[in-house]
């Protein structure tokens, strides 16, 4: 490969190479190129190239933003480029060509990144493995047979793979931050309002949905942030501007900070024995660095959030599909989608107005009463994942209940609603791998984790640290950057990255 050197920098550092005359764009976009070409048939992260787009931008004359000449992927969900396919990991929308950019890419291209390709996500991202029928499963460059985890699962193995040193993300359960767990990366679900959505959607799931990246040093998703993040026009949900740039803040020291840790399993039945040593492991560290630590037991109703999560999930599954006629020319059938995407939007469709109003108010009080209880705290940790990265398949479905499932679909509404507890059985693995990391999306606090712990047989599990305050990215990165240092990870490379 023609820059050997490439895998060992984060994107700040191939920038400065850059801008320093020392390589090209063109350069690093070849090796990116050459590294995908390598790796990319065992990990199967990157399920679409636009390379001729990448060097038509290189010719063009790139912005001199912060990144500029930096190789860089997008999600196939969302994050929209104009005139290239967006699939969402749907056969539904095989066929689906952007009309135009998303906000978000825009300020990617402004801040001279390269956008090569899009990575690979599981179908709608309902599912936080990356398994989708269409373009088949993500492996994760830790272990081949593990998951990377989803949705952003394509866009975590890149980065873990070192084809790219960061990779746009999006989160609306934990899509950032179960993939970063999976792949050993860092990965912020901002506060929401940060960072721009749309305008070409809605902002969906309810405003759950963050916008952002995932990145091997938390100085690189400082900048990011810094270059995508503010309102514009259209956008609905909006912050106050950061006080000062956040790449800044991760050169300034946390302060002594009160932290909340907790030995609860969240949304699951149990703390994996893993977890527990991370929390000791990673609190002990804390205590070290002079921080006030506090165990705390979570004001987390279970199986009230669960059942409300679901309800309003359900209703933007049946949402998506009624938009086939305007995206792709016709209705939505069973057969253009997955099994549990068909049963969930029947779900969705099944619900009255009433029970899907009630389900967001659930969800609305608990907010409120989690931010009271979090106000005592600057940050609450907790695991990022349920579970260490599950092997590849491990969310098939049994034959039996595949055919209850298709059963409950052929029901009429108020029939196939009796039956929503066995809707959301199907999705109970989700709950218990991510069992910590939807509540952050349910109240619009920023939420980061950290690769801090590896299982004995070396798979990466993340911790998550949360601000107490919506808004409040910069004590997050003040105290990631102090983390990176006591508990460095920089130098930990994944078995099947580009050597």
């Amino acid at each position: 490969m023609g820059f050997a050197d490439y895998g060992q920098y984060d994107a700040l550092g191939l920038a400065e190479l850059v801008r320093s005359g020392q390589v090209s764009p063109g350069d690093l976009l070849d090796e990116a190129l050459a590294r995908t070409a390598a790796v990319n048939p065992q990990i199967n992260a990157v399920i679409h190239l636009m390379e001729s787009r990448a060097r038509e931008a290189i010719a063009a004359g790139l912005p001199e933003g912060p990144f500029r000449g930096v190789p860089f992927l997008i999600k196939d969900l969302m994050t929209a480029y104009a005139g290239e396919p967006m699939r969402s990991g749907s056969r539904l929308f095989r066929d689906f060509i952007a009309p135009a950019d998303e906000e978000l890419t825009r300020r990617y291209k402004a801040a001279g990144l390269v956008i090569f390709g899009k990575t690979n996500t599981p179908e709608f991202g309902v599912s936080n493995v990356t398994e989708p029928e269409l373009f088949g499963p993500t492996r994760n460059p830790w272990n081949l047979e593990r998951t990377a985890s989803g949705s952003s699962g394509g866009s975590a193995a890149a980065v873990a793979a070192r084809i790219v040193p960061a990779a746009n993300a999006n989160d609306g359960g934990g899509s950032i931050r179960t993939p970063a767990s999976n792949c050993g990366l860092v990965g912020l679900k901002p506060s929401r309002g940060r960072n721009p959505t749309g305008p070409q959607l809605p902002d969906v799931w309810f405003g759950f949905i963050g916008e952002h990246a995932v990145t091997r040093s938390v100085r690189d998703c400082a900048a990011l942030l810094d270059a995508t993040c503010g309102d514009y026009p259209q956008q609905l949900m909006k912050l106050p501007a950061p006080a000062r740039p956040y790449l800044d803040e991760t050169r300034a020291a946390p302060g002594r900070l009160r932290v909340g840790f907790s030995f609860d399993p969240g949304l699951g039945k149990v703390l994996h024995p893993e977890n527990r040593k991370a929390l000791e492991a990673t609190t002990a560290v804390l205590y070290g660095l002079g921080h006030e630590i506090i165990e705390v037991k979570l004001p987390l109703p279970p199986e009230t959030f669960v059942a409300s999560y679901a309800s309003l999930i359900a209703a933007e599954i049946a949402a998506t599909l009624r938009m086939a006629p305007s995206l792709v020319g016709r209705e939505a059938r069973s057969d253009d989608v997955e099994l549990n995407t068909w049963v969930l939007a029947k779900m969705g469709e099944a619900q009255s107005g009433g029970e899907v109003a009630a389900a967001l108010a659930t969800l609305q009080a608990f907010s409120r009463a989690w931010l009271a209880w979090a106000s005592s705290l600057d940050v609450l940790l907790t695991p990022t994942v349920g579970v260490p990265p599950l092997p590849i398949g491990a969310y098939r479905l049994p034959g039996m209940q595949r055919a209850a499932l298709k059963v409950l679909t052929n029901l009429p509404g108020g029939a196939l609603l009796s039956q929503r507890h066995k809707i959301i059985e199907a999705f109970s693995p989700v709950f218990e791998a991510a069992p910590f990391t939807m509540v952050a999306n349910v109240t619009g606090q920023p939420s980061m984790s950290l690769p801090l712990h590896w299982t004995e047989d070396g798979l990466p599990m993340g911790m998550l640290f949360t601000a107490a305050r919506i808004g409040d990215e910069a004590t997050l990165f003040r105290l990631a950057a102090q983390l990176e240092q006591a508990m460095p990870w920089a130098g930990r490379v994944a078995p099947h990255a580009v050597p």
